[in-house]
């Protein structure tokens, strides 16, 4: 049996959620998953149809972090079990080092997480926290460099790219649905991520904003919602691109992965954002599962994502000229649909039932 804690799972959204609930189905078919996990809107309906054994724990934030280490500790103490997995350094720091002894222990880094400067207090909880596992998990080689350079000198870290859940079949009414959003459009670019300083949105207007002269045709969707909204809507109306650019902040499964299939090119140039950075990317793998390139940032992980010039291209999501002349790159003379041949074929290295392989390994 293996046991998962985690802060981040489904029904709540993002990338961490995801990698969570993917790893959690692909350790399915090497035994029984137990999963202990925070409370969200939705999340009975979602564990009554799951295949997995979700117990979820309530709570104001103080007490429930106890609460879960309590549930932890004891399950390990009564249970046999293969291996724990923690999706978090918060999630193992309240666990006491006799406990995980008694199995094998993953936490899982990813970036903005780790991304405490050194000597500050939640540096040293992190480093002492992390410090208990058997194995950390990085998942990317630049989330890896990183927290060896804020402190842990330990050799246990291990890079295992998340996997990926797509692709997904589209059903017929929901490839109607994106056709309509689209239209004639061309090029036809996407971004699937929160509205969040990191993603660099306002520099993606703005660049679509130069591009329509070239490409008067052009329609950008965001789907995602966070802090940036009403910032990006009032620029949005500021360049005059109510037409061109719609945001989406809430959508299905289905009309979602219907609107990445049938876009040109996913775009998200992610810079550094205060102590936020992109630490892999899933999503330009869950694009590159439709066929589609993309466009990254240079900053963070990207680099594992994206193969820069066959699956997709990195840019200066700060400047607004690497922006455009990135995406000018990869639409002329339809460069774009050779990336994605190439990026479909690279997203198959990332399939969970290949990426949890790594683990299986180690346990």
């Amino acid at each position: 049996m293996f046991l998962i804690t985690t802060r981040n799972f489904p029904p709540d959204i993002g990338g961490i959620q995801n990698l969570m609930e993917g790893l959690a189905l692909a350790l399915l078919n090497h035994g029984p998953v137990k999963i202990f996990a925070d409370s969200f809107v939705g999340a009975e309906n979602y564990d009554q149809f799951s295949k997995l054994k979700i117990e979820r724990v309530t709570g104001f934030k103080f007490i429930k972090k106890y609460r879960k280490a309590n549930l932890v500790r004891d399950f390990i103490n009564n249970n046999e079990l293969r291996a724990v997995f923690f999706d978090h350094w918060k999630s193992i720091e309240n666990i006491d080092i006799d406990v995980l002894k008694k199995t094998k222990s993953f936490c899982l880094v990813h970036s903005k997480e780790i991304n405490h400067a050194i000597g500050t207090s939640l540096n040293k909880r992190m480093l002492n926290a992390l410090d208990k596992a058997d194995y950390i998990v990085a998942n990317s080689k630049f989330t890896k460099k990183l927290i060896e350079n804020l402190g842990f000198k330990k050799t246990n870290i291990k890079i295992i790219n998340p996997g990926c859940n797509y692709p997904l079949k589209v059903k017929p009414d929901f490839k109607k649905f994106a056709q309509k959003k689209y239209g004639n459009s061309f090029p036809k670019l996407i971004t699937i991520s929160r509205l969040d300083g990191r993603k660099s949105h306002q520099n993606i207007l703005m660049t679509i904003k130069n591009l329509l002269p070239k490409f008067p045709n052009l329609k950008y969707i965001s789907i995602g919602d966070g802090e940036k909204r009403e910032s990006l809507e009032n620029l949005k109306i500021e360049l005059e691109l109510t037409k061109e650019v719609e945001f989406i902040y809430k959508t299905t499964e289905q009309e979602k992965i219907g609107l990445l299939q049938e876009s040109d090119i996913f775009l998200m140039p992610s810079i550094i954002y205060k102590k936020s950075i992109e630490g892999f990317g899933i999503s330009f793998i869950e694009a590159a599962a439709y066929g589609v390139p993309s466009i990254g940032g240079i900053y963070g992980g990207e680099a594992d994502a994206i193969i820069e010039g066959k699956t997709g291209y990195l840019c200066d999501g700060n400047d607004l000229s690497s922006v455009y002349q990135t995406l000018l790159k990869t639409l002329n003379n339809d460069h774009y649909k050779e990336l994605g041949t190439n990026a479909l074929e690279f997203s198959k290295q990332f399939s969970w039932d290949k990426i949890i392989k790594k683990y299986i390994e180690l346990i």
